[in-house]
């Protein structure tokens, strides 16, 4: 008989395997800084990558080694750097894989802190082309003799077109290319981007994972698909120690993790943990409303446009219905002119007008006036997004409640 076991029952296990003190359920919040050694041989050996162990948090901590161990498990990867949020990891993930004389391949419909960091890195000489990831044409396209990595997410933050995941897979391949997903949007329930031939894959624990806005955190998972061996920019000392399958996610904990300092805290690393035990729980019902209220939504004289996978007017509808387990719980859409957007906003009850996204409660924000501000009404164009757009993080309420609330900020 197959001892495989299901999702849901996979997380709420996975602290036992590494068996806590005294029997707890969940992996104890370690508050620790440093860790002591009787023999000073044994704290050489982990500095040195001869020993498991602790040494210093600011590269590893029990607490965050077990939310670390329960993300691996999720994405079937081979081993997961944490982070203090998923910003931290993205840069991390930069700073220790890419030099400025390599180019870098990105999805032109990345989230605006995203791009606004890789803007920061084209800044400082590194090359990044930005393309419609839709199509791996494009990609193709962009490709160059010292390209590294295709960077892309699952499901694009607001307008939520959907990257060519599977070809762009199999082009990353051909060409040793890091292929990196953001699996955000969809998170691991949805979607396990290894099956797309994915070598790194990111996720902002503080969004769907955690669940509860409660705790910031980020990780990336190395999938073990990737050749490190034949990587050039591994430190040679690393290659002397390290297995070469381990290189890469060595490299970005040892000059992402422990040099650039974006280090999970243990009491946040605990809460992520906790939350994610009901990540398909809180996935099912949260996709649910979505495609509820986006069939809602769309139906309604004072709305234009929804921008959701689950209606078949998406461009990539039936792309998203072969990939994922559902069509997820973000949506935007835009009102139609004359509306104005914030007024309509505020005349929401129940919603809640906040930034965030992936919580248990549905949360609303206007895009072109907050998190999209900074890259000006051009490169919004650009990317898709009109000026009245809305973006909707879709929670867990009863549905008849959140219908209710959109129907009389609507009507009104």
């Amino acid at each position: 008989m197959s001892t495989k076991k299901g999702f849901t029952t996979t997380i709420l296990h996975s602290d036992r395997l590494l068996k806590p003190e005294f029997g707890a359920l969940h992996q104890p919040v370690h508050h620790g800084v440093t860790w002591g050694f009787d023999d000073v041989q044994d704290l050489v050996n982990v500095f040195q990558n001869k020993a498991k162990g602790y040494a210093y948090s600011r590269q590893g901590n029990p607490t965050v080694t077990a939310l670390e161990h329960q993300v691996t498990q999720m994405e079937q990867g081979m081993a997961t750097v944490a982070f203090s949020t998923g910003m931290a990891t993205i840069t991390a993930i930069f700073v220790a894989l890419i030099k400025s004389s390599d180019h870098v391949i990105a999805s032109s419909y990345l989230f605006g802190n995203t791009r606004s960091i890789m803007q920061t890195l084209i800044d400082m000489g590194l090359q990044i082309s930005f393309v419609d990831a839709t199509s791996v044409d494009h990609v193709k396209a962009a490709y160059k003799s010292n390209t590294k990595m295709v960077f892309v997410e699952t499901i694009a933050n607001p307008a939520t077109q959907i990257a060519d995941l599977e070809a762009i897979g199999s082009f990353c391949e051909a060409h040793n290319l890091i292929y990196a997903v953001d699996n955000t949007m969809t998170s691991p329930y949805l979607f396990r981007p290894i099956t797309v031939k994915a070598s790194l894959v990111i996720n902002s624990l503080t969004k769907y994972i955690g669940g509860h806005g409660a705790a910031l955190g980020g990780s990336v998972t190395d999938t073990g698909l990737f050749n490190w061996k034949d990587f050039n920019n591994i430190a040679p000392i690393l290659r002397e120690q390290i297995k070469p399958q381990m290189l890469g996610i060595t490299q970005i904990r040892k000059r992402g993790l422990r040099d650039g300092g974006g280090t999970l805290s243990p009491e946040a690393a605990q809460a992520i943990a906790i939350g994610s035990e009901t990540l398909a729980l809180r996935m099912e019902r949260a996709c649910s409303n979505a495609w509820t209220l986006a069939h809602f939504l769309e139906d309604h004289p004072a709305i234009s446009q929804v921008y959701y996978p689950g209606l078949e007017s998406h461009p990539q509808h039936q792309l998203a219905k072969s990939w994922f387990k559902h069509f997820g719980a973000l949506m935007s859409f835009s009102f139609k002119e004359g509306i104005d957007t914030l007024k309509c906003l505020n005349e929401l009850k129940l919603v809640i007008k906040s930034s965030n996204l992936g919580d248990t409660r549905t949360l609303a924000i206007p895009v072109a006036q907050t998190i999209f501000f900074e890259l000006g009404a051009e490169r919004r164009a650009e990317m898709g997004i009109s000026e009245s757009m809305v973006r909707l993080s879709v929670g867990v309420e009863d549905i008849e409640d959140l219908i209710q609330d959109f129907r009389t900020a609507l009507d009104k």
